[in-house]
Formats: structure tokens, C-alpha cells, sequence
């Protein structure tokens, strides 16, 4: 299904009740944030949410992906699932045996299904150039300021289109724009982008780049634009197999760039590539801490054009679950089908936990049938696309479900063997990965937990023959005063696993700390120890996992140890926060992203003018005392 406008998508919301019309003022600075971190954040995600009073003469649409039914209705869509059927019915369409003109004749339909869904260019002017500023100002949007430490006011879901300057292939990608001016943005294209490819290209030639920025229309943009989709292929092209039926596209009016009819605003501009870059950032990001700043180049905007009665579309991002989890779960969906097809095709299903924000961490399962192959799936995996930045990934058998955690968390301890099963290797790293010694380039961890064939067998380990595993937690606490806590609640279901939170001030080493815990009882059947700091309530499974797998860097601080009395080896994570005192470690560590406390209380007050139903309790008060200090940096 294909939305004429924004607007319509906001009907469907509404007609489905899945959103919610804030009439009372709220300010974008800051405090807009903070009513959609609680809603976000509470079960399936909350409503859509329509800010109609922003002090601007544009109203502010968030969380509008915020959950599987509504992710599914900006797809147009029942399932996620879906959209990969139908990729994997139109490539048996075309791959099958096409061997006398019968055969061929009856691709003719399907032939022109797909031309009814490639881009075309109108001549006349478009729904989005119904109002045309030739002196642009954007400032008279509600450019959203996110969190306290931000660097200042960014666009949060701008589609960005530039051209490869040889080839004229277009690319739409998603890119934060932070405002310097009226008419000067940073644009915030990482080095793995295709953006950036073309900034670079342009550069070679001596040239200035256009550009231009889209914001709002069909949701089936907003989601093509933050796609994986391989290089050279047309972002618009897939929005219209999205949506079975072709974008509409009109020139700029200051830039030689096409963009979607239909659009709500358009920011037109060119970026010149003789300039100075400028320093952009911090920013709260997906990863749940600031992004730190960092030099990028600026956007110089030359005309905005939008629709009458334009609405302004933004998202947050920060610590998980936040709208963003949504557009990754229909990534993983959606993509499923052409992985298996192009890389990978003993895989049957695939995870991708909210914890592991987008790259940390991903499940696979598989149909196994020789030795070694989850090692060639990993790297297969490791090669593919946007998963060279996946920092660990886990194989499982066909018959598991990946996606019951519990099932999962049992199989892996299970089946995996610390001393056999785990696989190092190198290679690149999201460029937002703060725990790396070198920006976005780092280790990578892969665990086989399928059954394992004869042979693949190593018999040096007992931990498959487990009793049930008991500690004494208040002796060790006793005798290990660094140790704050520990979380044996896996033992239970004789998974040997634990979560220990550390004091680092007393000055020990992890590896130091475990030397000392394998000499009491228990301890020389557990297979994984997870360490991270005392202000992180290890309790709390998923936030434990989040904290540990953004604070690890595979090459330093994942090893394999042996315990004294036997052969057996345990699995070590030390997701720690790390200092160049403690730990040599020279970049600047980001702080954890959290609301202020006037921006808390503001929304404390106003919260029962607002019709979003019971009170909610700002989901930064929990986060507070893992704030290290004031500011992006952590000191």
C-alpha cells in the first residue's frame, strides 16, 4: 500500500489508534525527548505521537515506527515478514528454468510489475514545492534538541540524496544534520557511507556537491533510506516495490537533484568540498551514549521548499528500546531473505536483540550439515554488507528459537564449549563503537552453539556433565571486597553463567579479580563471566548485556581462561568502563545519555495535561547512577 501524504499515514494512525494529538505546548528543546523516552520505552512501544504546539507553525510526528503494528502499517504491511516473501517469490519468478517462449511470455506480467515501480520524473512542480523560501531559515522548523549534552539542534530523520558525480546513480541515505545556522548544517555521513563515497568523488573533481533533504511523505521513503541496501542500487526504486507502485519525482528548485512529489519539506543545499570541515557533535545516539565530537563537512543550505500544512517528522535515539529498535527489527525481517539468497543460504532465521543495538550482536540459525560450517557462516556474515560491523554473533541450530530468549540462553550454554567454540577475528566496527582502541576497527567474537558433529568433538572439557552449581555471594563479598554484587540467577536452570558488578577505584584488574574468584567452590563450572561496574545493577539482564557488549572491545576485553584445578575454561567479558589510568585506554570514554532534572520535572508537572493516559517515570532516573559526570565525556 502506498500513502499519498504524511498526512494520510497520521489518519491511519489515528483511525487505528495507535496515536496520540498533544495540544498543550512543549517546547522541542529537550523537553519533547523526554515525554517520548517514557513512552517509548513502555509496553509495545506507546502511541505515535503528534506534537501540535511546538511555537512553530509546523507540528512534530515521533514515534510513529514505534512498534511491530505500527512499523507494519508505515510498510504497508500485515507482517514483516512479508516484504521477504514477495523478494523471494519475484527471484523464483526470474531464476527458474525459462526454457521455451511460453515460459518467457508469462514473465511479461511480472516484467511490467517491476517497471511500475522504477522511479519517474515529472515536469511540473510538486505537492512538496507548494511553498518555495528562496531565503531559507531553518530555524522555523521544530528542529528537535534531544539531550542535555548535545552539541546543539539536529534534524533526526532527514533523508539525504546525493549523486555519484560520474555514474549520476542516486543514493538516499540517513544522515543527522546538526543546525549552525540558518542556513548551515553539519552533515554526518560515516566514512562507510555511500554519501561519503560521493563526497569524496566530488572532492577529486574540484567540485561543490549537491544535495538535497527530504523530510516526511510516505513512511516507505523514511525506511528505504536507512536500508542496507547494496551500493548503486536506488533507494526509490525499493520504496517502490514497498509500496507496489513507482515514486514521483520533481527537480529542485536551486539543485540538480530529483526528489519525492509528495514530500512534506525539502531542504535544498550543496556541500562544498574545498571547505574546512567543522566540528560536529556530541550527540546522544542509538548506542545509548554520546557520540563525541568530530569533524564532518558543512551543508550550505540554498532554498526550502514544503507543502501546505507540512508536518515536521523527527525520531530520538538513545539508550534501548527507542523507535529506532522498530526500523531494525524490519531490517532483520525484511533482509532475511536476500541474505540467505546472496550470502548465506543454509541460514533459516535470524535475530538481532535490541540490546545489541543494531551491530553488537546477532543470532543465527542454520541448517547444519558439515563440520565447521558455522565458522564459514560467520564469515560469510562478517562480509556482508553492514554486518562487517557486527561485533559478536552466535550460531545456532535449525530447531532452536532464537527468538525465545530463555530457549536460547539454555542451548547456548548447552551446546558451546569455551574451550573449542569461540572464534576471534578482526575487522571493521561501527564508527559510533566507543570501546575499540582504534575508531571503527576492532575484534569480533563468534560462538558455535550448534550440536557438534564427531568431528568437531573436544572431549578436554567436563562442562557439558553440570551439577547443580552453587556460590557462597556473601563469603566472596566477604573476602573480595572489590566485588559489589553478583547475579547466579541462571543457576537456577543450571545455566553456568554470571553477572558480577566490580569496584574498579580499589584499583584490581579484571583478570586479577577472577585469578581470585576460581579458587571458591562453584566457580570452576561456570563457562561465562560477564564483569561490569558497580553502578550497573546486574539484576537487570538486558541492561547488563547492553552495557557490556557496547563497553567491550573483542580484542582486549574478551578472553578465554583456565581454571587452576582442571582442564576446563571459562569464557571472561570485561564490560567495564575504561580509563587511561586503570586500563591504558586513550580515547575519550562518552557518558550514558539521561534527561536533566529540570527537563524531568517540567515533564512531571505538565504530564496530566498532556492525554497520554497514567503517569510514566522518567526512564533517566534509572540511569542516573551510571552517569559518571556531567557532560558527553565520561571523566
Amino acid at each position: 500500500m502506498s500513502y499519498k501524504s504524511l498526512s494520510e499515514f497520521v489518519e491511519i494512525l489515528e483511525k487505528e489508534k495507535e496515536l496520540v494529538r498533544i495540544k498543550e505546548f512543549v517546547n522541542p528543546e529537550l523537553e519533547i525527548t523526554e515525554i517520548v523516552d517514557r513512552v517509548s520505552k513502555s509496553e509495545k512501544g506507546g502511541k505515535a505521537i503528534l506534537f501540535e504546539n511546538t511555537g512553530t507553525d509546523f507540528p512534530v510526528l515521533i514515534n510513529a515506527f514505534g512498534s511491530y503494528k505500527r512499523m507494519c502499517l508505515a510498510l504497508g504491511i500485515k507482517n514483516l515478514d512479508d516484504i521477504g516473501k514477495d523478494i523471494d517469490n519475484l527471484f523464483k519468478e526470474f531464476s527458474g528454468n525459462k526454457n521455451n517462449l511460453f515460459d518467457k511470455v508469462k514473465l511479461l506480467p511480472q516484467l511490467l510489475k517491476l517497471s511500475s515501480w522504477i522511479p519517474k520524473i515529472k515536469s511540473q512542480k510538486g505537492e512538496c514545492q507548494q511553498v518555495i523560501i528562496n531565503n531559507p531559515d531553518i530555524n522555523k522548523f521544530p528542529v528537535l534538541k534531544c539531550w542535555p549534552e548535545d552539541g546543539g539542534k539536529f534534524v533526526t530523520l532527514p533523508m539525504v540524496i546525493t549523486k555519484d558525480p560520474k555514474t549520476q546513480i542516486r543514493n538516499v541515505g540517513m544522515y543527522r544534520m546538526q543546525i549552525f545556522g540558518k542556513n548551515l548544517t553539519g552533515m554526518h555521513w560515516h566514512r562507510h557511507k555511500t554519501g561519503a563515497r560521493h563526497f569524496e568523488e566530488y572532492k577529486k573533481l574540484g567540485k561543490k556537491m549537491p544535495v538535497a533533504v527530504v523530510l516526511g511523505g510516505d513512511p516507505a521513503y523514511t525506511y528505504s533510506a536507512t536500508a542496507p541496501l547494496p551500493d548503486n542500487i536506488d533507494e526509490y526504486l525499493f520504496a517502490g516495490f514497498i509500496r507496489k507502485k513507482r515514486v514521483e519525482l520533481v527537480k529542485c528548485i536551486t539543485q540538480d537533484i530529483e526528489v519525492p512529489t509528495d514530500a512534506d519539506i525539502i531542504i535544498e543545499g550543496y556541500v562544498d568540498t574545498a571547505e574546512d570541515l567543522i566540528l560536529e557533535g556530541p550527540f546522544g545516539d542509538h548506542t545509548g551514549f554520546y557520540s563525541l565530537p568530530d569533524l564532518y563537512p558543512k551543508f550550505h543550505i540554498t532554498c526550502i521548499t514544503h507543502r501546505k500544512n507540512a508536518i515536521y517528522h523527527a525520531t530520538i535515539v538513545g539508550i534501548p528500546p527507542q523507535e529506532d529498535a522498530w526500523i531494525a527489527k524490519a531490517t532483520e525481517r525484511i533482509f532475511l531473505t536476500p541474505v540467505k539468497m546472496a550470502v548465506v543460504p543454509e541460514i533459516i532465521d535470524i535475530e538481532i536483540p535490541v540490546t545489541g543495538v543494531a551491530h553488537n550482536l546477532t543470532i543465527v540459525k542454520i541448517k547444519k550439515t558439515y563440520p565447521g560450517q558455522a565458522i564459514k557462516v560467520m564469515n560469510a556474515l562478517w562480509g556482508a554488507g553492514q554486518m562487517m560491523f557486527n561485533k559478536i554473533l552466535v550460531v545456532t541450530d535449525y530447531d532452536v528459537d532464537i527468538h525465545n530468549y530463555s530457549e536460547l540462553v539454555k542451548i547456548i550454554s548447552d551446546n558451546f564449549n569455551p574451550f573449542s567454540d569461540v572464534y576471534f577475528s578482526k575487522g571493521p566496527l561501527d564508527i559510533l563503537d566507543h570501546s575499540s582502541e582504534k575508531m571503527a576497527f576492532g575484534g569480533k567474537l563468534g560462538i558455535d552453539a550448534t550440536i557438534k558433529l564427531e568431528e568437531e568433538k573436544n572431549e578436554k572439557s567436563n562442562l557439558n556433565n553440570l551439577s547443580k552449581i552453587k556460590i557462597n555471594k556473601e563469603q566472596i563479598k566477604k573476602v573480595l571486597p572489590e566485588i559489589f554484587e553478583l547475579n547466579d540467577e541462571f543457576f537456577k536452570d543450571d545455566i553456568p553463567i554470571i553477572f558480577i558488578s566490580i569496584d574498579k577505584s580499589k584499583n584490581s584488574r579484571v583478570i586479577d579479580i577472577f585469578q581470585k574468584l576460581i579458587e571458591f567452590t562453584g566457580f570452576s563450572q561456570i563457562k561465562i563471566i560477564v564483569f561490569v561496574d558497580k553502578n550497573v545493577d546486574v539484576s537487570d539482564i538486558n541492561n547488563v548485556l547492553w552495557i557490556c557488549m557496547s563497553n567491550v572491545d573483542i580484542s582486549r576485553d574478551v578472553y578465554i581462561k583456565s581454571f587452576l584445578k582442571n582442564d576446563d575454561k571459562c569464557l571472561v567479558f570485561d564490560g567495564t568502563r575504561k580509563t587511561k589510568i586503570s586500563d591504558k585506554f586513550n580515547r575519550d570514554w562518552p557518558n550514558i545519555i539521561i534527561s536533566d532534572d529540570v527537563t524531568i520535572s517540567t515533564i512531571d508537572k505538565k504530564w496530566n495535561k498532556l492525554g497520554l493516559g497514567e503517569f510514566i517515570k522518567s526512564p533517566s532516573l534509572k540511569y542516573k547512577k551510571m552517569v559518571n559526570s556531567k557532560g558527553a565525556v565520561a571523566k
